[in-house]
C-alpha cells in the first residue's frame, strides 16, 4: 500500500513550455504551453518486455533511437519521461562519472546530437523560499526520477574528475546559462546532454524543455517494484 501511494503521489502535474538543443532552433515568441499533462502510469506488458540494450550497476538502459518503434521519435522533456516510465524506465539520471562516461560514450560512437536527461531545475510551485537552492542556477538541479539532489553547477562533483556541465554556450559561457530567457522569457529548466553543439564537445546544458529529443531510459526501481507488487508472477 505504501508502494502505490508513492507512485500515486509521484504523479504531478506538470505544465512545461521547452525548447530544441541549439539556440538558433529557438521560437521568437514565447511557445504555446499544451495543457495540464501527468506522469503516466507504467504499462505491466510494455515493462516485462522493455528494451534492455546495456546495463550497469543492475540497471538496464535503452537509446530511443535504437528501438524501432521509437527510432523517429524526438519528444519535449515530459514526454520524454512518459515513453520511458511505461517500460518501468525513467530518463537517465548520471550520479557517477562512471554512468556519465557510459552515456558519453554511447553519444560519441553513434553520433547522437542531443538528449534529454533527468535533470531538471526546481523552479515550480513547492521549491520556493527554500535557502538551500538558491542561488537556482547553482544549487536548485534535481534528478526528477529519484528526486536526488544534483551537485553545485560551478564545482567538480565529489569523487569526478572533471565538471559535465558544459564550459560554453549560447552565451559563451559556462553552463547553465539560461540563455533562452533573454529571447522569448523561457527558463532553460531541462537538463541535456549537446554533443558539440556550440564547439564544446559533449556536456550538459540546460535547455528549455519544450525542445524535442531523443531519450535514453535507465530502469525506475520504484516503478518495476510497483509494477511487480501489483502484478503477482510478472516476470520482470
Amino acid at each position: 500500500m505504501k508502494l502505490l501511494l508513492l507512485v500515486v503521489a509521484s504523479l504531478v502535474a506538470v505544465c512545461l513550455a521547452e525548447p530544441k538543443p541549439a539556440i538558433n532552433e529557438v521560437k521568437s515568441n514565447q511557445p504555446l504551453q499544451k495543457p495540464g499533462r501527468f506522469l503516466s502510469l507504467p504499462v505491466p506488458e510494455k515493462c516485462a518486455s522493455r528494451p534492455k540494450q546495456f546495463s550497469y550497476r543492475g540497471h538496464n538502459y535503452f537509446y530511443s533511437a535504437h528501438v524501432p518503434a521509437l527510432a523517429d521519435k524526438r519528444v519535449d522533456w515530459l514526454d520524454g519521461r512518459n515513453i520511458c516510465r511505461e517500460y518501468c524506465m525513467d530518463l537517465v539520471s548520471l550520479e557517477t562519472q562512471e554512468e556519465n562516461n557510459l552515456i558519453f560514450r554511447l553519444i560519441q560512437q553513434n553520433d547522437v546530437p542531443y538528449i534529454w536527461t533527468a535533470g531538471r531545475l526546481c523552479d515550480f510551485k513547492g521549491c520556493e523560499g527554500r535557502p538551500d537552492l538558491e542561488p537556482k542556477n547553482i544549487y536548485g538541479w534535481f534528478w526528477s526520477n529519484n528526486r536526488e539532489k544534483i551537485h553545485a553547477t560551478n564545482q567538480i562533483p565529489n569523487g569526478w574528475g572533471y565538471n559535465p556541465w558544459s564550459k560554453s554556450g549560447h552565451k559563451k559561457i559556462p553552463q547553465p546559462d539560461n540563455a533562452e530567457f533573454d529571447i522569448n522569457q523561457t527558463t532553460e529548466s531541462c537538463l541535456s546532454i549537446l554533443n558539440n553543439v556550440y564547439n564544446d564537445g559533449i556536456g550538459w546544458h540546460d535547455v528549455a524543455c519544450y525542445h524535442e529529443k531523443p531519450v535514453v531510459c535507465e530502469d525506475s526501481e520504484e516503478l518495476l517494484n510497483y509494477v511487480s507488487a501489483t502484478n503477482p508472477g510478472i516476470r520482470l
